[in-house]
């Protein structure tokens, strides 16, 4: 407790660790403090019956970035896994993201010319020219059919509101393409590290102080006057006490059962899409590094509203809450010892490339 750091970072899951590993590549010293009993944030992975499970929710690492590609391989080696996701819509299967196998399951078409009069024909019949909400956005984009059965449901059960209650700005495009591709992303590089991604932050943070179970909030003076500068990648309004209000989230509720079954739904990912079923999704772990174990792992998942205590997934970016947020940031600037970092320190959904790319260039920035 006596010895001084150049960094203290709040917060061991993605953001911290890597700005972490380019501190102490450049031969800094860095002291990690995590809330949590684990590294990884909400990346931790876990080993059970042989399979790592994505205990907060499934992750698949994407990006077109080549540096960001060939940092994340010094600590892991990635499999070629790919993420295609399907939809159940009350017993019917699609794909995604919206290609040819969709359309084909849907209207029985077959060529992309088939598929685009179809598309075309049903946003015309609907088209509102200033979408006042969701519902009609996404209308507007992909027509009333694919909405109503891949959609409506998933979105309302995803947010806990009607998408005639949502603003159309939370779906600006959606993804369609006219090949019989189910590659959900669109990226030069995709795959799951093998062997968990909990090993693979382990690895960053190889040669950081870290203490577990520690609420830097708690004792936050005390924890300052160790470091020159400290990275904070917790919840930016938690950090000034809630002052102006909480930023609203949508948060997440897993349900994880061990099966006796070689194989659960055949995919790790099936979203369902009807309003009846109460989770958004199930996910079945072992796909993900394509596993042959004699037991499944599955997890389904059901959106929650966040109250205080909850874990905070995704930041409710409407108008309201964007202006509280740029409350709270005028807050942080005069914080001149503190840089607000990743997900909860600005307030923003990150995919993880993008989470990368911050705190290398933050890193950069400050160095």
């Amino acid at each position: 407790m006596e010895r001084h750091y150049d960094y203290l970072i709040v917060g061991a899951g993605l953001y911290g660790s890597a700005f972490a590993r380019m501190a102490l590549d450049a031969g800094r010293t860095c002291l990690v403090l995590e809330k949590r009993g684990h590294t990884a944030g909400n990346l931790y992975t876990e080993e059970v019956e042989g399979i790592q499970v994505h205990r907060y929710g499934a992750h698949i690492f994407h990006t077109n970035s080549e540096p960001v590609w060939s940092f994340v391989n010094r600590f892991a080696r990635f499999n070629r896994y790919t993420n295609s996701p399907l939809a159940n819509y009350k017993g019917e299967i699609y794909n995604l993201p919206f290609n040819m196998n969709t359309f084909h399951a849907m209207w029985g078409v077959t060529t992309p010319a088939e598929a685009k009069k179809e598309l075309e024909r049903q946003r015309a019949a609907a088209f509102v020219p200033e979408p006042e909400n969701l519902e009609q956005q996404v209308i507007n984009l992909v027509g009333p059919d694919i909405y109503e059965k891949l959609v409506k449901g998933y979105t309302e059960k995803q947010w806990g509101r009607p998408c005639s209650e949502l603003p159309a700005f939370i779906i600006r495009r959606l993804p369609v393409r006219f090949t019989y591709d189910n590659n959900y992303f669109d990226a030069a590089y995709q795959g799951i590290p093998v062997g968990g991604y909990t090993a693979m932050v382990e690895r960053m943070l190889e040669g950081a102080a870290l203490r577990f179970d520690t609420d830097y909030l708690a004792d936050r003076e005390v924890w300052n006057a160790l470091a020159d500068r400290v990275i904070y990648t917790g919840p930016i309004d938690a950090y000034f006490g809630y002052r102006l209000g909480a930023l609203a989230y949508r948060s997440v509720r897993f349900e994880t059962e061990v099966l006796d079954l070689a194989d659960y739904q055949g995919n790790a990912v099936v979203n369902y899409t009807d309003a009846e079923t109460p989770y958004t999704r199930i996910i079945e772990h072992k796909h993900f590094e394509f596993g042959n174990q004699a037991k499944t792992v599955i997890s389904r998942e059901y959106s929650a509203e966040w109250t205080k205590g909850d874990e905070p997934y995704y930041p409710v970016n409407d108008a309201a809450n964007t202006a509280l947020y740029e409350r709270y940031r005028e807050l942080a600037a005069g914080e001149e010892k503190v840089v607000f970092g990743g997900r909860l320190g600005e307030y923003r959904y990150y995919d993880m490339d993008k989470v990368l790319e911050a705190a290398l260039h933050k890193w950069a920035e400050l160095e």
